[in-house]
């Protein structure tokens, strides 16, 4: 929701935020305009996390220094760590050669899970069958 206005949010669309265009154009976003965000720890490569960016929270990642994701559950932009104090402090962000998937380097502050883990990929290591 809106604080001001009380009106549900909803991702932009292409070339309604004030994200460069030269970047946006570069995009493929799904359908509901949104695009995959995997971020990194910067010094270690450990994978943290996966979330979702739309235009408005591209902009807002690459010109705060702190990861800005849209919450497909909640309906509303969230930046890592304003509740947790878990905050995520961008070194850099890269688009895949296809423009579907961002990859953000940062520098993590504690957990980068919701449960509390370091990553989102610690608990559920599933078995190979090789």
């Amino acid at each position: 929701m809106d604080t001001m206005t009380g009106t549900p949010q909803t991702p932009s669309a292409p070339g309604a935020s004030a994200l460069d265009p030269a970047v946006a154009a570069r995009l493929k976003r799904t359908a509901d305009g949104l695009v995959p965000a995997i971020a990194q720890q910067y010094d270690t490569g450990e994978v943290l996390m996966l979330g979702w960016m739309d235009d408005e929270a591209l902009h807002r990642t690459l010109t705060t220094g702190r990861c800005t994701y849209w919450s497909r559950s909640r309906q509303e932009y969230w930046v890592k760590g304003d509740t947790s104090g878990h905050a995520q402090h961008v070194k850099s962000v890269a688009l895949d050669c296809d423009g579907d998937t961002l990859l953000v380097k940062v520098d993590q502050t504690g957990a980068a899970c919701h449960t509390g883990d370091r990553t989102c990929f610690d608990a559920d290591v599933l078995p190979l069958g090789h």
